[in-house]
């Protein structure tokens, strides 16, 4: 029992790169534990979806943002069932071309996964060193866990694994999450539960309803190397033609909800977004 902590000399830490490293271009960064938030119904589970396949495919996400290091893909959908989570993969592999049989995106089909259970967590630990991906994706957090959400004592466990997993496979991890009703200026403060989910996001995605039933998409890269790049360069985010945020780490793009008859609706905003109901998916263009 005398086994030492791992230490390093400090000199001999990599430094951080100039320039950031993405997953996938200004939405998500590499290896970057992060929270997908939204008010129910505001398409969460699709744009987790959209995320998933074009990492395992190497397809831009939305149509736009470019995924810089492609592989493999795990995903939990715990309010899915398997035959309809299928049917909606199908439906973004046929609009990008793709051969669902040769997509690199491997789901857990267990009836329950609990991250408040040591037998559980070994398995997704376990499953992950087996298939090596470079995403999982959770969805949605709340069915993962039967903690105090509100508990900073409880939650804190709860992603202090997330982050172990994260670090141990060099992995992006993606928690589907709600949002409060309450608002906010900073819209990871409106998460729902412990502020410490916030404090440990490095990426985020907020999907909010505008007043005209539009969804505002905000990518929110909380990492100083971005910012310290988007402040050097004046980079803007891609989602839109006209973002006021450099130098902050955010972009923003909007776009509708789907009508009640479905079919494409298309946002006059700069970079145009749409829902396409029959077709399953989201998309910039």
């Amino acid at each position: 029992m005398n086994e030492l902590l791992p230490t390093v000399p400090v000199h001999a830490i990599d430094p951080e790169p100039d320039e950031p490293q993405w997953l996938v271009q200004d939405l998500w960064a590499a290896d970057a534990v992060g929270v997908i938030g939204g008010a129910p119904k505001a398409c969460k589970s699709m744009l987790g979806l959209d995320l998933a396949v074009s990492v395992a495919s190497g397809t831009a996400c939305l149509g736009r943002f470019e995924v810089h290091t492609p592989g493999p893909v795990l995903v939990y959908l715990a309010e899915d069932a398997l035959p309809h989570l299928r049917d909606r993969v199908a439906q973004l592999c046929r609009h990008r071309g793709l051969s669902l049989h040769s997509l690199k995106l491997h789901v857990v089909t267990a009836p329950s996964l609990r991250l408040d259970i040591e037998r559980d967590r070994n398995a997704l630990d376990r499953t992950l060193a087996a298939l090596t991906p470079k995403l999982l994706l959770l969805d949605p957090l709340v069915r993962l866990h039967r903690l105090d959400e509100n508990s900073a004592a409880d939650v804190s466990g709860l992603l202090g694994f997330l982050r172990h997993i994260n670090r141990t496979h060099h992995l992006a991890v993606v928690l589907v999450h709600h949002m409060a009703k309450r608002s906010r200026r900073d819209l990871g403060q409106t998460l729902r539960g412990s502020s410490d989910l916030h404090a440990w996001t490095d990426s985020a995605c907020y999907l909010v309803r505008r007043d005209d039933q539009r969804l505002r998409l905000t990518p929110n890269p909380r990492l100083r190397r971005v910012q310290r790049f988007w402040g050097q360069t004046g980079i803007r985010s891609r989602a839109i033609s006209a973002v006021e945020h450099a130098g902050r780490g955010h972009g923003e793009a909007s776009f509708p909800e789907r009508s009640e008859s479905g079919g494409q609706i298309a946002s006059r905003c700069g970079g145009e977004v749409a829902r396409d109901r029959g077709r399953g998916r989201l998309r910039l263009r």
